[in-house]
């Protein structure tokens, strides 16, 4: 099964007066590692792991960097970079997935459902910047992407986006286990 239909573009970015998003670039690193160390705390519960760990590396950050391009340029994931709207600065990061298994049940009748994630930097919560960039993914999803399922999933105990994702009127429909282990909330 296909992620993305073939015959689709995929968009290349998207401007609001507070953020800028484009695919996230090997380029990138210098960039994202500075956001990512930043949060390092925050993204921890986010991703519900141990990424970053304190000692993570500049190399390592650009061996991640890579994987999300090569996935993106193989149309196998597409992740985003958050950067202000000069792009001199990251402020997080967009992630668009394909559903788990074990989720497709709440996408039922999608041909291509997508599984959401995202984060901003902890300095930008705040300023409600989340609460920004989900109002734009939303409707950037509905108007520009051709997938016909969208599933938000948080981490379990990620109070705020669970929160900033019901506000928005998303339902809590399941929670389900990543093949890791790991488990979401999803909300559709």
């Amino acid at each position: 099964m296909k992620f993305y239909p073939s015959d689709a573009p995929v968009p290349v970015g998207k401007r609001t007066d507070r953020l800028f998003l484009r695919p996230l670039r090997a380029t990138d690193v210098e960039l994202d590692y500075d956001a990512v160390m930043s949060s390092a705390a925050m993204l921890r519960g986010w991703s519900q792991s141990d990424w970053p760990a304190d000692d993570f590396t500049l190399a390592q950050n650009l061996e991640d960097l890579q994987r999300h391009e090569r996935e993106h340029e193989e149309r196998e994931a597409f992740t985003f970079t958050v950067l202000d709207p000069s792009g001199a600065r990251c402020l997080g990061c967009v992630y668009l997935a394909p559903v788990p298994p074990a989720a497709l049940p709440l996408c039922a009748g999608a041909a291509f459902p997508v599984r959401v994630g995202f984060w901003v930097r902890a300095s930008e919560v705040a300023n409600d910047l989340d609460r920004h960039l989900l109002a734009c993914l939303r409707e950037w999803l509905a108007t520009e992407w051709r997938f016909d399922g969208v599933l938000f999933a948080v981490a379990e105990r990620e109070t705020r986006q669970a929160a900033l994702l019901a506000e928005a009127g998303l339902q809590l429909r399941s929670t389900f286990p990543l093949p890791d282990g790991r488990r979401c909330a999803a909300f559709c």
